[in-house]
């Protein structure tokens, strides 16, 4: 889209820095404090960093262009450090859940690697999106993240995207898929079409198959900023980057297709959530549904700012209206 205006590393910055005071001070209204707490907020901002500014204008050019083809391959092995570091300075550590995050953490890398040189949508390319997805789709993730309890899904939900960032905007260097903090002309309207289209028809029809029901509450709407925030970063975006930014992407490359990568992109989204009360097949259809929607955003305006936008704006009216 012409005309797309993507967030500076100094906007980057703000953001990060906000967000990570907002961290900071949740944690500290949960009752957290002391090293234990400090290491863990440390190693949890400093993921948020990776979500943030590999977004902003720039900033994955100039760091490919700084490491080079070598180079790279320390990121990998850098974000195993903050794992390692984590756990010791959390008291976190067993041998069992060493392994297991550095399987999770290296193995991307590894298979991008071996990818190397090959047009997208080499067999690596799903294996990564497979190794990123799983354990997360399964709550394995959590183990490798026990404090704090609150916390958890957040970790593993950054763990996986800084890994996937490394695998595709760094090794790989996949193309097309979008990971900006951006606005352009069109992008209201992609996200306002969008969003309204498939509201006028899930609400109707989920409530006809009784997957929801009116039911909003004054303690929902009061913490609805916070809570469309925490989404936005912690759902929107990570899910977006994996079902839009890589597998939509890399599916409309494998068939020579956008039409078919969407298509069957939305389809998996939505059957990705058949573990929420397996085997719940009515949020498979809804979900899938959605997914054509957040899909056509990211194919008008090639960003993924606007398909997580409108993500984050069905799942937060959803739990603050529904």
């Amino acid at each position: 889209m012409n005309g797309k205006r993507v967030i500076p590393i100094s906007g980057a910055m703000v953001i990060w820095v906000l967000s990570s005071l907002t961290l900071a001070v949740i944690g500290v209204r949960f009752g957290y404090h002391g090293t234990r707490f400090a290491v863990a907020l440390v190693a949890l901002v400093l993921l948020l960093a990776g979500q943030i500014f590999n977004a902003s204008r720039g900033f994955t050019d100039k760091l490919n262009t700084l490491l080079g083809e070598v180079g790279v391959l320390l990121l990998p092995l850098l974000l195993g450090l903050l794992f390692i570091v984590y756990m010791l300075g959390t008291g976190e550590f067993t041998w069992p859940r060493l392994i297991g995050g550095f399987v999770w953490i290296e193995l991307p890398s590894l298979l991008a690697l071996s990818a190397r040189g090959r047009k997208a949508g080499a067999w690596q390319d799903y294996a990564i999106m497979v190794v990123l997805w799983m354990p997360i789709e399964f709550a394995w993730g959590r183990w490798l993240f026990p404090y704090p309890a609150e916390a958890t899904h957040t970790f593993e939900i950054l763990l996986a995207l800084n890994a996937g960032i490394i695998a595709f905007l760094y090794i790989r260097r996949l193309e097309g898929i979008g990971y900006t903090i951006a606005w352009g002309k069109g992008f209201a309207m992609a996200i306002a079409v969008n969003f309204l289209v498939f509201a006028a028809i899930a609400i109707p029809l989920g409530e006809w198959m009784h997957f929801i029901s009116w039911a909003p509450t004054v303690a929902k709407l009061k913490f609805f900023p916070l809570s469309a925030l925490g989404i936005l970063f912690f759902t929107a975006w990570p899910e977006e980057f994996l079902f839009r930014g890589l597998l939509q992407n890399t599916l409309s490359k494998s068939f020579h297709s956008d039409n078919i990568g969407w298509v069957i992109a939305s389809m998996l989204f939505g059957l990705s959530h058949i573990v929420h009360g397996f085997p719940n097949w009515r949020y498979v259809f809804l979900a899938a549904i959605a997914g054509l929607f957040y899909g056509m955003a990211w194919r008008k305006t090639k960003s993924m700012t606007a398909d997580a936008l409108v993500h984050m704006l069905v799942d937060s009216i959803w739990h603050a209206l529904f």
